[in-house]
This record gives structure tokens, sequence and C-alpha cells, in this order.
């Protein structure tokens, strides 16, 4: 009987962010060690469809890295990365499109499915619109380019709302198309960003292989709970935000100074983080807000 009281007692918890929440678009964006991991990636797809039982819009916005530097490799190609973005030159963005249009978008898609969602996948160079990515190294201060990876110019939401607004959840590859009609690599964090501010979310969760943002990047009990906005600077300019967490912190500025409320970066192996994160008191990861 106290197994069910405390069962009862969690879904009253629940009970006011459901209400909080129920309508509101809730962008999610994961990749990573977890799409190693189909136990994981199933585990996070059915929080998804809780969400949109409960009556949230979730949007999911998916990388794969992993199974595309594998890729790589099958073809005797080595990955390179650049301030934690992919190098992709033509032979890569073929690798690239193969791997996340024809296998992983279309394997989440059935996995949704089999919870009895409906779901559909987007290619995103049809909804993309980007330019090609410069950038400049903070250290040297030379321009830096990776070839065909895009920066999103413009979010062509039509589909997606018409998706939302038919109960279908999106699944969206990072993928763009420039003006010479060639298609982009996004980094899905970059694209999960320009998204949900495209959508005016609610909401932009950042599904990571760690727990949060980290005071200590070697010690995985420091969780910094909650930044605002004006403290980014400082912990880039410490080291605390560095490597593949910069496009992921950068995104998470974007999308609050874009009117987004929350951004919350929490760990995709910890068994229903989603739900914990979204529907209890205390959260599990770091949250990003406006300041």
């Amino acid at each position: 009987m106290q197994l069910l009281v405390e069962k009862a007692a969690v879904l009253i918890e629940a009970l006011p962010y459901i209400q909080k929440f129920r309508g509101d678009t809730i962008v999610v964006k994961f990749g990573g060690s977890i799409m190693d991991n189909p136990g994981g990636v199933r585990a996070i797809l059915q929080d998804v469809a809780f969400m949109a039982v409960v009556g949230l819009r979730p949007v999911i916005v998916h990388g794969g890295g992993k199974a595309i530097s594998q890729k790589m490799k099958t073809a005797g190609r080595t990955p390179e990365f650049r301030l934690g973005l992919r190098v992709t030159d033509e032979a890569t963005i073929s690798i690239v499109e193969q791997t996340l249009n024809q296998e992983i978008n279309p394997q989440m898609v059935r996995t949704l499915r089999e919870f009895d969602c409906k779901a559909r996948g987007i290619h995103g160079e049809d909804i993309l619109h980007v330019r090609p990515k410069t950038g400049r190294d903070p250290t040297t201060g030379d321009t830096v380019s990776w070839g065909y990876v895009g920066e999103v110019v413009e979010v062509d939401v039509e589909p997606v709302l018409a998706y939302l607004a038919a109960g279908i959840v999106p699944l969206i590859t990072p993928l763009g198309r420039g003006l010479d009609r060639r298609v982009y690599n996004v980094n899905a964090d970059e694209a999960a960003s320009a998204v949900a501010r495209a959508l005016r979310a609610r909401k932009l969760v950042f599904l990571s292989d760690v727990p949060g943002l980290l005071a200590d990047p070697s010690d995985p009990t420091s969780i910094i709970s909650t930044v605002r906005a004006d403290e980014i600077d400082d912990l880039v300019a410490r080291g605390v935000i560095a490597g593949g967490m910069l496009p992921k912190i950068g995104g998470a500025l974007d999308a609050v100074r874009a009117g987004v409320a929350k951004v919350h970066i929490i760990d995709s192996f910890l068994p229903h983080s989603l739900l914990l994160e979204l529907f209890t008191d205390r959260g599990v990861g770091t949250e990003i807000v406006g300041g």
C-alpha cells in the first residue's frame, strides 16, 4: 500500500507542471553517446510520448555524431573537429546525410509509434536555410572554417506547426540547405536552438552526456543548478564552458535572448531525466535563464 501511495504522490507533484505546460511547445535535443544505447534512446522517446499524451507539444531535434564517426572510419576517413564542430567535406556530408535521414531518424519515428505516439520525420534540409559557417579561434584569432557546415539563418516552421496541430511529434535532423542548394551539416545544438527560437518554444531541453553544466568538469556532482545569461561570458573565460559544451551553451544563450523562457541541460543516461526535469519540484540538471 505504501508503494501505491508514493506513486500517487509522484503524480500529484507532476500535476501543476502538466497544467502549467499543457499546450506549450518543448524542443528536445539529444544525441551523443546515448545514441549508441538503444535502451537509453527508447527510454527518452517514452518520456516524449508521455509529454505528448498529457498535452505538451514536443519537437525533437536529434544528432548522430557517434554513428557518423563510425561510418566515416568504416569508409577510411578520420573524423576531425574544430572548436567542438565536425569538419565536413563533400564526401563526409554524404555520410552525414545518409546516416541521419535514412537510418537514425526513421528508427526513432518507429520507436515513438511503438508507444502509440504519432510521429513523423522531417529532413532538416527541407526546413533549415543556412549559410556557410565561419568562426574565429579564441586562442590565435585566426578565421576558422568547417567546410560543408552551415549556420541557420531561417527556419520554415510551417511543416512543424502543421504536424503539431495534428497531434504529431516532429523529429528533425540537423541538416540545412544553402543558397547554393547544397546540403550542409548543422551542429544539432545550434539547430535545436534555431528551431526553438522560430517556434517561440516555452522550453528548450538539451539531453547531454553530462548531468548538466559542471563547475568542475572532473567532478560530476558539481552541477550548477541555475545559470543566468549574463554569467556565461565569465564561465567561458574561466574554462568552465569549453569544447563540445560551447555550441550547446551558445545555442542556449541565443534561445533565451530570443524569448525562450528556460533552457535545460540534463543527463541523457539518467532514466527518465526528461520527466524528472520538467515535472518535479527540484529538477535534475542545469537551467539557463535570462539575466
